[in-house]
């Protein structure tokens, strides 16, 4: 029986290369757990960085053959996405090793520190590497567990979403997609907004409330949504980013100047390398907190100064005849909305291209997709799609992103389908005229980092 972090010396992750997997793997090897993992993306003889990196951080990595779990194994974590078909899994039952998912071990990792779980359908990692910044530059030697790399951590070397702090505080995401939010029970916790994203609204807010529930001392409240703000339990406690006397932390005064956006939290001054409204509500968010920790505003003013961002979340990749390459991680309706919206001050056009992932999220959403998007689109804007990802198993493919396509033209704004991304940069060359913005969005495909790469080096 495993009931703590305590319980288990050796541990094999079954696809070590997963976001939220190789993040638990690297703080688990950061305090001095033997780790070990496989993945699908792993080759014989096939370079792959995550691989070396994870290796770097002294995790061993296996092909996916289950050589990795031996009789020494204590204990084998695996993600949602892993069946019990899987022949590793199979393996590890034939030998009584105890298997937990990855949201299980991250519980107990969460239950070893003092932990500020921040969650909301969207801006989790954002807000997540925020706070971590600011509890850094404020002395506390934070620890992180994160879905994204943070570009300070990369520099290092490091895949960049995870980091074992000296310090008693751990800041971690907490996901509502799979339902595992229900498990964790933080000292605080961050509620940044609820939309329609892998459930229905109902369900998330039952969700939430447990989270709510679960939370011992703090809980923060975003009252700017007004769904997150049914579930505020102490307004002083909460953050708004339009006027509300009830909340104790309040935006104001936001200007975006190309790629930095400025504004005021509490009449203290705030300025950000970074794009839209959504980043000064993350940054509202983290500061709310952070402040009711006791680091004072200024200091969070101050260390924001210097937050470089993380991976695929509004990075800009490079500008190529006066065309801006950013690349986004936003994949719900509002994520995408919000993206395409925060591009908009940096140049007189923004193109957007997104791939769908799923063909049961993508219906389930088509009309959110077709309503959000449409209305931020400029007369000038533009979106574009390619074919939804598709990752597996046993989904109906009974509907296509031309069908959202086709969709966003019926409303009258610019809309283009090219079913192969790979055709996506010579058909839409003809429409990056001066001054453009070319957005890419999506997630869960593995293939969309070196996707934006090679857009940048044939621009």
């Amino acid at each position: 029986m495993i009931s703590g972090i305590n319980d288990f010396k050796n541990v094999f992750f079954i696809g070590v290369a997963g976001t939220g997997m190789s993040a638990i793997a690297q703080y688990l090897a950061g305090i001095e757990k033997n780790v070990s993992g496989s993945d699908r993306y792993f080759k014989e003889g096939v370079e792959n960085e995550t691989k070396e990196k994870l290796t770097a951080a002294g995790i061993h990595c296996f092909l996916q053959n289950g050589e990795g779990i031996t009789t020494e194994t204590d204990l084998v974590v695996v993600s949602t996405a892993i069946e019990d078909t899987v022949a590793e899994v199979q393996k590890a039952k034939q030998l009584n090793i105890p298997i937990l998912k990855r949201s299980e071990v991250l519980a107990l990792i969460a239950k070893s520190k003092r932990t500020i779980a921040v969650a909301g359908t969207s801006g989790k990692s954002t807000t997540s590497a925020m706070l971590f910044d600011i509890l850094t530059y404020a002395g506390l030697q934070p620890g992180i567990i994160s879905g994204a790399g943070l570009i300070n951590i990369i520099k290092e070397g490091k895949i960049g979403n995870a980091k074992v702090g000296k310090g008693e505080w751990l800041v971690i995401e907490a996901d509502e997609s799979d339902g595992s939010i229900v498990q964790y029970h933080p000292e605080v916790g961050l509620l940044l907004n609820i939309d329609k994203d892998h459930q229905e609204i109902d369900e998330l807010i039952d969700i939430f409330g447990i989270f709510k529930k679960n939370t011992q001392r703090l809980f923060v409240v975003n009252e700017s949504n007004a769904l997150a703000k049914k579930l505020s339990f102490n307004a002083a406690n909460d953050f708004a980013t339009e006027p509300h006397s009830e909340a104790g932390y309040q935006a104001a005064g936001f200007i975006q100047n190309g790629l930095t956006i400025s504004f005021n939290i509490n009449e203290t001054a705030f300025s950000l390398q970074t794009v839209g409204k959504l980043n000064m509500e993350n940054a509202l968010a983290a500061t709310a907190v952070a402040n009711q920790l006791g680091v004072d505003l200024k200091t969070c003013a101050d260390a924001l100064k210097n937050y470089e961002g993380i991976y695929r979340r509004h990075q800009l990749l490079g500008c190529k005849q006066n065309v801006w390459l950013i690349d986004d991680y936003a994949h719900n309706p509002v994520k995408c909305a919000r993206s395409i919206e925060a591009c908009q001050p940096i140049a007189n056009k923004v193109v957007a291209w997104f791939q769908p992932h799923g063909y049961g999220p993508t219906r389930f959403l088509r009309n959110d997709f077709v309503k959000e998007i449409a209305a931020v689109l400029r007369p000038q804007d533009e979106i574009w799609m390619s074919e939804i990802f598709y990752a597996g198993g046993t989904a109906v493919k009974d509907i296509s992103a031309n069908d959202l396509i086709n969709d966003i033209k019926a409303l009258g704004k610019n809309a283009f389908f090219v079913a192969d991304r790979n055709q996506f940069l010579e058909t839409v060359r003809p429409h990056l005229t001066n001054n453009t913005v070319l957005l890419l969005m999506g997630a869960r495909d593995p293939g969309l980092e070196q996707f934006g790469k090679e857009l940048l080096e044939k621009l």
